[in-house]
């Protein structure tokens, strides 16, 4: 047991830091071949704050775990918008002003219920992983739209900017990146291996665990980035960032084990978790887009939002002891 419980620790530890050097590398790679801020903001940024998802989600899929993969996406996205945005507000409530971030919303607000509509079926198919990963395309095409069609110098591409390594060459800038990726690979195998084995200690379902201790440790990276970024007064950056690896969560976790192991989904997920998701989502849009003016979400709505988070995952507790 002890064994299994240092793996899943050393695992969460080294997925955060392999996260934060791939993210480096691919940035620096990105800037050195002379690709614009907001675009490695909105790609590269979101994509690396959700790499350890994703590698989890391949490695779990691919090991017969699919369970797990199903809950660390949605779990972690219930995760980024109730604890983390509402620790991050109630570190210092956050006000939106950028566009960019703003027309992100309602792209998280769709790809959340087209998702929830494929698997209320029960089965998350090959057909509904392709559907979901063709969305990613589509996504990633409408984000970068969004972002290089801004009448005006969005707020959020200085934020970005301020983040975007410059003083790494091209030939360091790739060896980060290889290096962060080895060390996600490896880092995310000895989680879901970790994570697995205390699931079957405690008898517990593979989705419960990927819920509670996966989504918690594969969201550390937001955590990290969403506090370090309103520390900074950069507020846009510490949202934008939650909202893209949400949509990366969507899209590219819940579509992976689509594709890989393909079958039937837990019920609870679509009678229990699921409506949690989409209904954070919709509070997320309300409280952030600002529809007289700034988004905020101030210390009350955060304080909610935790006050959510803590519920829910009560709410799992009583779920599996009953």
């Amino acid at each position: 047991m002890w064994l299994l419980l240092i793996a899943i620790i050393a695992g969460f530890a080294l997925l955060v830091w392999g996260a934060d050097r791939f993210v480096m590398g691919a940035a620096g790679t990105a800037r050195n071949l002379g690709v614009s801020p907001l675009i490695i903001g909105l790609t590269i940024v979101g994509f690396g704050t959700s790499a350890p998802e994703i590698l989890v989600s391949i490695m779990a899929a691919s090991q017969g775990n699919p369970g797990l993969a199903i809950g660390n996406a949605i779990g972690s996205n219930i995760t980024n918008i109730a604890l983390i945005l509402g620790a991050t507000a109630l570190v210092a409530p956050l006000s939106i002003h950028s566009g960019v971030v703003k027309r992100e919303l309602p792209i998280l607000i769709g790809t959340s219920l087209v998702a929830y509509l494929l698997i209320s079926d029960g089965t998350l198919g090959n057909l509904d992983g392709l559907l979901l990963l063709v969305g990613l395309a589509i996504m990633l095409s409408s984000v970068i739209y969004i972002g290089m069609h801004s009448r005006d110098k969005d707020p959020v591409v200085a934020e970005y900017e301020a983040e975007i390594p410059t003083d790494l060459s091209l030939r360091q800038s790739l060896i980060w990146l290889i290096i962060g990726l080895v060390v996600l690979v490896g880092s995310s195998r000895m989680l879901v291996w970790g994570a697995v084995g205390v699931a079957e200690y405690f008898g517990v379902s593979d989705l419960i665990i990927g819920l509670t201790i996966v989504a918690l440790g594969t969201s550390l990276p937001e955590l990290a980035a969403s506090i370090a970024s309103v520390l900074k007064n950069e507020h846009d950056l510490a949202i934008g960032n939650v909202i893209g690896s949400n949509m990366f969560n969507i899209l590219a976790v819940l579509g992976i084990p689509g594709l890989i192991s393909a079958g039937p989904v837990d019920p609870a997920v679509v009678s229990r978790d699921m409506p949690v998701m989409l209904l954070l989502t919709g509070a997320l849009f309300i409280m952030a887009y600002g529809f007289r003016g700034l988004g905020r979400i101030n210390r009350f709505e955060a304080l909610l939002l935790v006050a959510a988070y803590a519920g829910y995952q009560t709410l799992l507790y009583f779920s599996v002891v009953r």
